[in-house]
């Protein structure tokens, strides 16, 4: 079924820009997203960027997005993730 550009269920990427190791990259990630890498950086007492920068630094996966979003779905189905920020 079509949505309405206002469903939050839908809400976009967004493409933002990070430093990791002193060379800009961006990563295209949903709101949603974005605001549980938000949540899960506050718990480990990090920044977003550094906790983008632990994850790309480990990741088998070669797409930085999909990386992040596995990182998010981990938390999420391990019950680490509470009520939004």
């Amino acid at each position: 079924m079509p949505h309405s550009k206002g469903d939050d269920i839908y809400r976009a990427n967004r493409r933002r820009s990070v430093a990791l190791n002193g060379h800009k990259t961006s990563v295209s990630l949903e709101q949603d997203y974005w605001e549980c890498l938000i949540m899960i950086a506050r718990a480990r007492n990090s920044t977003v960027a550094d906790l983008i920068a632990a994850i790309d630094a480990e990741r088998v996966n070669p797409n930085l997005s999909s990386a992040l979003r596995l990182l998010v779905l981990r938390e999420a189905k391990a019950g680490r993730l509470g009520p939004g920020p």
